[in-house]
């Protein structure tokens, strides 16, 4: 079967699929054929969907997706400047929750619209794990604590860089900052050896970031619990990570205590034109 194929009826010979095509694994002979796959198109496509979704008279179909199953673009739902400006420059990182839980259809919402971001060679690397239980959550920042000593002990220099002794000392005083009273943490991993873990688990999170605010939910970055994950076996394992990932990032998510009423002043952005 051809990795995809084209209504002749439809198509108008437009050629947008071949420029769209970001692996250029579709040709043209002349303006007036219709596109076909190249002859390496099967091992090079990267299965991105882009000359689906760019088709203006839906007229491709890759194998795997046709133009009836995707969503179409609404344009009254787009956002214009003012507010896309808003919206991004109002998001701050939540870190006073209250106790209330979020339902899992929402937080299973937040990963899927998580899984829309891009990824390099859209390899969609992610797999996501879910604390739901707060009690859970505070297990796990346990653990965090027992690898914050072992720093404080063994690389007193980062440790200070990192300022892991006032975390210490605001966890034995009552004041949890590892979670920062969470009711959920959401974790992204995948393979330790693709190159681009990090860079594809932050584009994920901080699509997930951006739709939890539009929902009314606060979220933070779970910074000391992800860098754990990766350098303390006991909290790898009760992540229950498999061996061959490693956790990408990490997410703190519930709903905010209070509202913030203003955007904080920025420094101006340091741009060099070349």
């Amino acid at each position: 079967m051809p990795l995809f194929t084209i209504d002749s009826d439809r198509c108008s010979r437009d050629g947008i699929c071949v420029k769209e095509c970001p692996s250029r694994v579709i040709l043209t002979n002349s303006p007036k054929d219709v596109p076909a796959p190249t002859p390496d198109a099967e091992e090079n496509c990267i299965k991105c969907g882009h000359c689906v979704a760019v088709c203006p008279e839906s007229a491709l179909k890759l194998m795997w997706i046709s133009p009836d199953e995707c969503p179409t673009v609404d344009p009254e739902l787009q956002l214009d400047p003012d507010r896309a400006e808003q919206f991004l420059a109002s998001r701050r990182s939540i870190r006073t929750f209250r106790k209330k839980p979020v339902p899992r259809e929402t937080l299973l919402k937040l990963v899927k619209v998580a899984c829309q971001a891009p990824s390099a060679k859209n390899e969609q690397p992610w797999h996501w794990l879910v604390v739901e239980n707060p009690e859970e959550v505070k297990r796990l920042a346990g653990l965090v604590i027992d690898w914050v000593k072992l720093i404080i002990e063994e690389r007193p220099k980062v440790a200070l860089q990192m300022k892991l002794p006032r975390v210490l000392e605001a966890w034995e005083s009552g004041d949890e900052r590892i979670c920062r009273g969470a009711p959920h943490v959401i974790v992204v991993h995948g393979r330790k050896d693709w190159p681009f873990g990090s860079e594809d688990g932050a584009l994920a999170l901080s699509h997930l970031d951006l739709y939890a605010a539009s929902l009314g939910l606060g979220t933070c970055w779970a910074g000391y619990l992800y860098t754990a994950a990766n350098n303390h076996p006991p909290l790898s394992g009760a992540l229950g990570l498999p061996p061959e990932h490693r956790a990408y990032g990490a997410m703190m998510v519930g709903y905010p205590t209070f509202k913030y009423q203003r955007i904080p002043v920025r420094n101006p952005p340091r741009v060099t034109w070349m």
